[in-house]
C-alpha cells in the first residue's frame, strides 16, 4: 500500500496534549470519553487534513470527525508528520470516542479499517494463531477503570476465528489479551472480594478488586491457569490511598478498593510478568506454583534500581529476545508534573540489579493513564502516550522520527504489517454534478487496493469502463460523463480485480 505521508515541522512549537488532572476512573468510566481530555488551553486537539472532511466545531466530549460519502464509518481526524525511515507496517490505535472504537490506519493517519459496529474495544494488534497472522482484540464494557468483555480474533478477511471468555464464573477485563504460540491467550479479570483493608487505613471487612491472570485455551474455553494477586501480594504493597480514587474506599462492594489494577501479561519462559499499576511494580510469577519470584520495583522491591530510574504506574510491560524488559513509565497519576516515556532495562537476575538501557520520551508528552511500547521489527521502538493522544516513533537510538496526534486518546497503539482481503462488497456513492456523476468508492478494511476502476451506463447491462483512478486515500472520488447507474471495482497493482461493489442508480 502506498504511503500517504503527511509531513510537517516536528521541531515547532507544540501546544502540551495531556490532561494530567484526569483519573484513569474517569475516562474509561462506562467507555465515555471526558470532554476535558480533549481540549487543552483552549485548543481543540487535531487538525484537518488534506482531503478530509472535518465535523462543524465539535461538543467537547467529541474530537474533530473524518466522514465520507460512500460510508457511514466515521473516525478521528489525525495528523502526522515523518522525518526518518520508520519500521514497515500500519499504525492500530483504539481512538476514544463514544467507548474505545478501533482504527488501523496508515502513517499518514489515512483510514486503512475503521470497526465497523462501533463496538467498545481495547488492544487492538495483529498477533499469531494456527500459525497465520489475525487481528484481535478485547471488547466489552468499562466500567470503573476496567471492564467486563471477552476477546476477538478475526482472521484476513475480517471474519470471526474465536471468542475467547474467562472461566470460572469471570469476565475478560481490557487491559490485555495476549496469544502464545501454544493456541492459548492470556487475560486479565478484575472480581470484588471481602478483604480487610486496615493495612492501608481502611476497614477490616473491607471490598477491593482481587485482580486474576488467566491462561484459557482459545479453542475449547478450559482454563489452564487462574491466578489471583490477593492470593500473594499484600494489600499493603499498594501505592494507592483510599482518598485518591473518589467512591473507592472500599467500604461496599460498589466501591471496591483497586490495590492492584494489573494492565499486562507476558510470558516469560516458565514464569510469567505481570504489571500490577498500583503497586509500581513487575511480577515474576511462577507458573507451576504461583509463587512470586521477584519483585521489580515497588515499595519491596527485589531488584535494584537506579535512582533516576525509578518508575510508577506503569503500563506494557514486555519482555525480549534479548532479555531485556520494556514498560511504559506514566510516572504519575494525577494532578501533577512530569514526563512519561518507554523505558528499557536489562536485569541482571543473578546479582539483583537492573540496568536502565535506554529511554524514549518527546516533546514533554504525558500520559497520566493507559500507554504502550513496541519494540518493532528494524530495532525502532513505537511508543503509545495513552491519555496524551499521540504516538511515536524512534530510533533505537533514541530519535523521534515519527508522530502522530490521535484526536483523542488510546489504549495502546502498535504497527504491524497486515494485508487483508475483506469478505465484505466495496462501498459506493454518486451524486449528479453540472459536469457528469461523481462516483465516491471505498472498501474498509482492504489493503491491497491500488486503483479503482469505474463502471457506468444507462442500466446494469451496459455498464462499461468509464475511468481507472488511483487509489486517494480511505475514499477516492472521480467525476465521470453523466450516466443513470454507476458501480466500481478495486483493483490490485496488476489490474486484477479484487472486488465489484453493489450497482447505484443515480
Amino acid at each position: 500500500m502506498a504511503d500517504d505521508d503527511n509531513t510537517t515541522d516536528p521541531t515547532r512549537e507544540q501546544t502540551p496534549t495531556g490532561s494530567p488532572n484526569l483519573t484513569r476512573r474517569a475516562l474509561i468510566t462506562g467507555g465515555s470519553l471526558i470532554g476535558a481530555g480533549l481540549v487543552v488551553g483552549g485548543t481543540l486537539l487535531g487538525q484537518q487534513i488534506a482531503g478530509a472532511k472535518a465535523s462543524p466545531t465539535p461538543t467537547t466530549n467529541k474530537p474533530p470527525m473524518r466522514t465520507f460519502a460512500s460510508t457511514g464509518l466515521t473516525t478521528p481526524v489525525v495528523t502526522s508528520w515523518r522525518t526518518g525511515t520508520t519500521a514497515p507496517g500500519l499504525v492500530f490505535v483504539t481512538q476514544q470516542v463514544a467507548g474505545f472504537n478501533g482504527s488501523i490506519m496508515e502513517e499518514s493517519g489515512e483510514p486503512v479499517w475503521i470497526e465497523p459496529t462501533t463496538a467498545n474495544l481495547t488492544d487492538l494488534k495483529v498477533q499469531q494463531f494456527d500459525g497465520r497472522p489475525v487481528l484481535t482484540y478485547w471488547t466489552g464494557t468499562s466500567t470503573g477503570g476496567h471492564g467486563s468483555g471477552s476477546g476477538t480474533i478475526l482472521d484476513d478477511t475480517y471474519a470471526k476465528v474465536a471468542t475467547v471468555r474467562a472461566g470460572n464464573g469471570l469476565d475478560a477485563d481490557l487491559h490485555e489479551f495476549n496469544l502464545t504460540d501454544r493456541g492459548t491467550a492470556l487475560i486479565t479479570i478484575y472480581t470484588v472480594v471481602k478483604t480487610d483493608l486496615s493495612a492501608v487505613g481502611g476497614v477490616t471487612n473491607g471490598y477491593v478488586y482481587d485482580c486474576h491472570v488467566q491462561e484459557v485455551d482459545v479453542r475449547t474455553g478450559k482454563v489452564l491457569l487462574d491466578w489471583s494477586a490477593l492470593d500473594h501480594i499484600p494489600i499493603g504493597d499498594t501505592h494507592l490511598t483510599l482518598t485518591q480514587d473518589p467512591g473507592h474506599d472500599g467500604t461496599a462492594a460498589g466501591r471496591a478498593f483497586d490495590a492492584y489494577h494489573l494492565n499486562a501479561v507476558e510470558e516469560d519462559g516458565d514464569a510469567l510478568l505481570v504489571s500490577a499499576r498500583h503497586t509500581h511494580t513487575v511480577y515474576s510469577i511462577d507458573r507451576t506454583t504461583g509463587k512470586v519470584r521477584w519483585r521489580f520495583g515497588g515499595k519491596q522491591s527485589d531488584i535494584a534500581l537506579p535512582t533516576d530510574a525509578v518508575f510508577a504506574w506503569q503500563h506494557d510491560v514486555r519482555r525480549h529476545p534479548d532479555g531485556t524488559i520494556t514498560l511504559f513509565d506514566n510516572h504519575l497519576y494525577s494532578g501533577t508534573d512530569g514526563q512519561s516515556g518507554g523505558l528499557r532495562f536489562s536485569l541482571d537476575e543473578t546479582s539483583d540489579i537492573a540496568t536502565l538501557e535506554q529511554t524514549f520520551a518527546y516533546d514533554g508528552h504525558l500520559g497520566t493513564a493507559m500507554g504502550s511500547v513496541q519494540v518493532l521489527a528494524n530495532g525502532n521502538v513505537l511508543v503509545g502516550w495513552g491519555t496524551d493522544p499521540a504516538v511515536t516513533e524512534f530510533t533505537y537510538a533514541g530519535a523521534a522520527i515519527y508522530e502522530a496526534t490521535l484526536g483523542s486518546i488510546s489504549y495502546r497503539a502498535s504497527r504491524h504489517p497486515w494485508v487483508a482481503h475483506p469478505s465484505t462488497a466495496p462501498d459506493i456513492a454518486a451524486r449528479a454534478e453540472s459536469g457528469g456523476v461523481r462516483v465516491f468508492a471505498s472498501w474498509n478494511g482492504a489493503t491491497e487496493v491500488a486503483r479503482w476502476r469505474i463502471l457506468a451506463g444507462d442500466d446494469a447491462a451496459t455498464l462499461q469502463a468509464a475511468a481507472t483512478v488511483p487509489r486517494s486515500g480511505f475514499e477516492t472520488a472521480h467525476l465521470v460523463p453523466r450516466a443513470k447507474v454507476v458501480a466500481v471495482q478495486a483493483l490490485d497493482s496488476a489490474g486484477a480485480v479484487l472486488a465489484t461493489s453493489r450497482t447505484l442508480t443515480v
